[in-house]
């Protein structure tokens, strides 16, 4: 069987279990963040919940595995990224269930003005480019990854778009 051939509840699980195993990877390879660290940036200064965003390019015409992979780069790179410059917010989110949230983007001019104004916003984000082995061409912006940050902050920057 292919990966295009699977039903989205398969691809959902699969992505959902690639989360929760990151996370668990992440937990136990990471040094625990102490009361005193001094990288937290301003968007991590809240409390409550915290979520990533996952922004899938509709107009490129990915399959369903492909989407998954892509979506998982995204997720991948958010954290790597966060290790290194912001590791209490990454333990923040990593302690609120690591929620994460696909959602459509109808082209890439939207991915990346999403990406600026996530930037702008302090949040991190991360753009996926394909490198062109098998349906996208090399290059190709596929999937904006955004946070992981406070739910409200993120959502000013996704929160219009439709779920995926």
């Amino acid at each position: 069987m292919h990966m295009e051939e699977l039903s989205g509840s398969v691809i959902l699980i699969l992505a959902f279990l690639v989360g929760i195993s990151l996370g668990w990877f992440l937990r136990g390879f990471r040094s625990q963040t102490t009361a005193d660290d001094k990288s937290v940036t301003s968007v991590s200064d809240g409390c409550g919940e915290y979520k990533m965003v996952l922004v899938v390019r509709q107009d490129l015409g990915m399959g369903k595995g492909k989407i998954a992979a892509q979506c998982c780069h995204a997720a991948v790179g958010l954290c790597r990224q966060l290790e290194r410059s912001n590791p209490k917010l990454l333990h923040k989110w990593e302690s609120t269930a690591c929620a994460k949230v696909v959602v459509k983007a109808p082209d890439e001019t939207t991915l990346i003005d999403l990406a600026k104004k996530g930037r702008s916003m302090g949040l991190e984000v991360c753009v996926i480019r394909d490198a062109g082995r098998t349906q996208i061409a090399p290059g190709s912006k596929t999937v904006l990854g955004v946070g992981p940050g406070p739910v409200d902050v993120v959502d000013q920057v996704t929160g219009h778009l439709k779920l995926y």
